[in-house]
């Protein structure tokens, strides 16, 4: 792999905290030399991409406990050191989940980088199905676990159409600022460690994405496993099986793990939105983003076969 001068390599210049954060745990984690860190914003095919990249490592192994493997790093429950010292005892390739910006992360140039982009509407489509099924568990997990720093998160109104609103005007709220995220992987997206994928890109061409995927981490595919892999990073596989990929078991949520894995679709918000409200997010996106960022993240339109967006 081609390595960038230092200075090209992104400096974590501050901490993350909040009712899911604590990004501070990498400044503890022990970095090797193949490790990879799968990044989102969430609701943006995080889930899906652990599991392609499970099977990759694995060579298409059935029933995979994916969530157990590749934890959220940043994720403040449990804590941190019960957490580091779970990833140091994997003897396996490890495969962490971050959704921080990456100016809050440690970026190491020995790791490589998936970030998988998905257009904020459907983001946010996704997120209300996951934060309307919330159960009380997830309130106390979240809120009642020591070390809280800042409000903790409450249920979400009634009405999609609001919570759209509501996230736009407060930049993901109540979750965590969205548009900084986009950006900060859109700008590090030449670094020869660094991969772009999209969500719809995916959908239109999984095999496709899978193979430069595996290109990218240097995993060669075996032949004579392509069609388990396919199976199984299927949605209706991970659908069936989402006990095994979905944070504890889905316990989180009403209706358990097949709640957190929903539709798997794009264009809910088509139905709901009018054209002046979904307007205003384009704009917003192309205030925030710019024309090209906000162009790939609508559609993975501007991914090339490298995964590298032109």
């Amino acid at each position: 792999m081609t390595t960038a001068p230092a200075s090209a390599h992104p400096v974590k210049t501050r901490e993350m905290h909040s009712h899911h954060f604590d990004s501070t745990i990498w400044n503890d984690f022990n970095f090797r030399d193949d490790d990879i860190v799968i990044s989102t914003y969430a609701k943006s095919g995080t889930t899906w991409v652990q599991q392609i990249v499970s099977q990759l490592i694995f060579n298409g192994a059935p029933g995979l406990p994916v969530a157990e493997m590749s934890p959220w790093l940043d994720l403040r429950v449990p804590p941190k050191a019960e957490k580091l010292a779970a990833v140091e005892t994997q003897a396996h390739r490890r495969f962490i989940k971050t959704h921080l910006p990456v100016d809050a992360l440690v970026f190491s140039p020995r790791a490589k980088y998936i970030y998988i982009g998905r257009d904020g509407r459907d983001v946010v489509w996704s997120m209300y199905n996951h934060h309307a099924n919330a159960n009380a568990l997830f309130y106390e997990v979240l809120n009642e676990t020591p070390g809280l720093v800042g409000e903790p998160i409450a249920p979400p109104p009634a009405s999609v159409r609001d919570y759209y609103h509501d996230w736009l005007d407060r930049d993901g709220h109540p979750f965590w600022p969205f548009w900084e995220n986009v950006r900060s992987w859109w700008a590090i997206r030449d670094l020869p460690n660094v991969y772009l994928t999209h969500f719809q890109t995916l959908k239109d061409d999984m095999p496709g994405q899978i193979r430069r995927i595996a290109d990218f981490l240097g995993i060669t595919i075996d032949a004579a496993k392509w069609d388990a892999i396919l199976r199984h990073c299927s949605f209706d596989y991970m659908k069936a099986h989402a006990t095994a990929s979905v944070p504890l078991g889905g316990a989180l949520w009403e209706g358990g793990a097949q709640t957190f894995v929903h539709k798997g679709t794009n264009g809910r918000w088509r139905d709901v939105l009018t054209v002046a409200e979904s307007a205003k997010y384009e704009r917003l996106a192309l205030k925030e983003l710019g024309h090209d960022c906000a162009r790939w993240l609508a559609s993975g339109d501007l991914c090339d076969g490298l995964g590298k967006a032109a």
